[in-house]
């Protein structure tokens, strides 16, 4: 019997199956890990890069893209962490080089601490830090009142501002296919994760890069973890592996030349 790609890219979960985009050969693999909403579509462009040199994977967390969730799917940075889990043992993948993006960030950081060993580097894209509970809370609370509609339309306008629009609008169809009650669930998990002793555990090669947005807020990633190497992307949205592809590719390139 043949088996269809579509097939071939779908690997056993704990909550389903996970769909990847697997290719390329040589040096170090690289594993990409995406955002709330997002799928591993947001690094086509680093793939097709990346596979010029490297074998690149690129998964959809539970309930998102082509990954399937259950009913009661659970968000944490460690449960999302046991979804690289699964695609790296299937894949049968030791030891690459871990990039996440935001939610896939927060995920990339808890695998590495769980499984140093295998982490050759870890770069965290437009990763939060750790959110003051009397913010946090607060959100929720919005969230989860007649305003949430409100909340995250203002929210996500806040985090596209300056995208390309080719890139807002798939940012925006991505978040809009996550149900209210999801959404809500990842959001307050991504609030309770706190990534700073985590990444001062993991000793290996790692790097934060933000835009100049995120830069300048009191809880990013970098002002929580200053002794962590940053590099800051001008000019972009949130997803600046999409605003400036070329850019990003660079500065991947240089991280992974010091790596090997």
């Amino acid at each position: 019997m043949n088996t269809t790609t579509a097939e071939r890219n779908k690997i056993k979960g704990e909550e389903g199956y996970i769909f990847v985009d697997d290719g390329g050969a040589g040096n170090l693999p690289v594993v990409f890990a995406h955002s709330f909403g997002g799928d591993g579509s947001h690094w086509a462009n680093q793939l097709s890069h990346i596979r010029e040199t490297h074998r690149a994977v690129a998964l959809d967390f539970r309930g998102h893209g082509k990954s399937d969730a259950s009913r009661n799917s659970r968000f944490k940075a460690e449960a999302l962490a046991n979804d690289i889990v699964a695609i790296v043992d299937a894949l049968d993948i030791d030891k690459f080089v871990l990039v996440g993006h935001s939610m896939g960030g927060s995920a990339a950081i808890a695998y590495a601490d769980s499984h140093a060993n295998r982490v050759a580097g870890l770069v965290m894209a437009g990763t939060p830090g750790k959110t003051p509970a009397e913010i946090s809370t607060q959100v929720i609370t919005s969230l989860q009142s007649d305003k949430y509609q409100q909340v995250m339309d203002d929210y996500m306008e806040k985090l596209v501002a300056d995208a390309k629009p080719a890139v807002a609008t798939k940012v925006m169809e991505g978040v809009k296919k996550l149900s209210r009650e999801t959404s809500i669930k990842i959001i307050q998990a991504q609030f309770e994760f706190d990534p700073i002793e985590m990444i001062k555990r993991y000793k290996g090669p790692k790097l934060i890069i933000q835009t100049s947005n995120e830069q300048k807020q009191p809880n990013s990633l970098h002002n929580q973890v200053p002794d962590v190497p940053a590099t800051v992307i001008d000019g972009t949205s949130h997803w600046p592996q999409m605003d400036k592809p070329e850019m990003f590719n660079q500065i991947l390139d240089d991280f992974l030349r010091q790596i090997e």
